[in-house]
């Protein structure tokens, strides 16, 4: 089957994801010139799962931290740098989850975390825990006690599927966990969080897109980090999801080496918007083990955003937020930071809590 074919025959994502790069020397194969790298490699893989689709690889265009791609996609030995206030659950989910697999950090709201597998794993990922471990999601029974705890909380009224990303689930199964979903009267909105858009646009078919039609009011919210990212293939899904009038969103990660220039930052936000995403959030990087490389001082991501409001309008621009562990998403503008140093930022979140958050050194 030709690489085009297989693009867009409606089976094309299991083929990406029966054809992941799943290990240093499948990197190597594909990224020769990484050899002389192989020991730090494969001691970062070790520790956080390595996974790439074929699609997105072939997004890399030089094998070194210059590309923006190579630094999303590909293990390294910083990876393995401890810092002190590093943790694997930043947002301390693991003090919010009542039944397995269901967070609850805002009064209204539950995340579900259907499946710990990706179809590429993020070096950035907030989720280390939780990315690529066990061999498989939710079980029924699982499933079947979460939705049992919503149903006894009717002040819930948003869910959101994540994990792991639920779209690399089959069809069959996204539909039973919507219905279930869907048939509880007081849950108003259901999200999506999914990065496929991204890293395996080909899992966008007609009959997902037809099968999240179904469930409406559905958001899904996406998360491009990079201009390069919004290839012809990954337009093209986002067309049909919002064809279907499926809300999109989009969640960045502000990424040293990646997004931290203001004309980056531009051209991908005008991207969205002009594929009729919405940008949402950028995120400042959280203080999850293994991204301590990835993290920008907030007072470059501030200056950023200053320059943003002067160059795009409302529509393209989003919130700069941190997400903290008790205080939840606090946004980043002077009515929530209490102090800025050098070495520590303090804020005042939504309902008065004091977070803070250390800078990198």
């Amino acid at each position: 089957m030709s690489v085009a074919a297989r693009h867009a025959h409606p089976a094309a994502w299991r083929w990406q994801l029966r054809h992941r790069i799943l290990s240093v020397a499948q990197l190597i194969a594909h990224l020769p010139a990484l050899r002389a790298q192989s020991a730090g490699l494969a001691a970062a893989a070790e520790q956080f799962p390595l996974a790439i689709t074929p699609y997105y690889a072939g997004l890399i265009r030089r094998a070194d931290d210059a590309d923006p791609i190579f630094r999303l996609a590909v293990p390294q030995a910083v990876e393995l740098a401890e810092q002190q206030y590093q943790s694997l659950d930043p947002m301390g989910e693991a003090r919010h989850t009542p039944v397995p697999g269901l967070v609850r950090r805002y009064r209204d709201r539950a995340l579900l975390l259907v499946t710990p597998h990706c179809a590429t794993y993020c070096r950035h990922c907030d989720r280390k825990r939780v990315a690529g471990r066990g061999t498989g999601g939710m079980t029924t029974a699982q499933f079947q006690r979460a939705v049992a705890w919503i149903r006894r909380h009717r002040e819930i009224r948003d869910v959101i599927l994540s994990g792991g990303d639920p779209l690399t689930l089959g069809d069959a199964a996204l539909a039973r966990m919507l219905a279930a979903l869907r048939a509880l009267p007081h849950v108003e909105i259901i999200r999506v969080h999914t990065r496929t858009p991204v890293t395996l646009p080909q899992r966008i078919t007609p009959a997902l897109v037809k099968l999240l039609r179904r469930f409406q009011p559905l958001w899904l919210n996406t998360q491009f980090n990079h201009p390069r990212e919004l290839t012809p293939q990954a337009c093209a899904a986002l067309a049909r999801l919002a064809d279907a009038g499926l809300p999109l969103g989009n969640q960045s990660v502000l990424l040293r080496g990646v997004n931290d220039a203001v004309e980056v930052l531009e051209e991908l936000f005008r991207g969205l918007v002009r594929n009729r995403v919405r940008p949402y959030y950028l995120f400042q990087c959280e203080l999850v083990r293994g991204a301590e490389h990835f993290r920008v001082p907030t007072r470059r991501g501030l200056a950023l955003m200053a320059e943003l409001r002067r160059r795009l309008s409302l529509m393209a621009l989003p919130t700069f937020v941190l997400d903290t562990p008790d205080a939840g998403k606090i946004p980043l503008t002077t009515g929530h930071i209490l102090a800025s140093g050098n070495k520590q930022l303090k804020l005042r979140g939504l309902h008065g809590e004091i977070a803070t958050y250390p800078e990198p050194q």
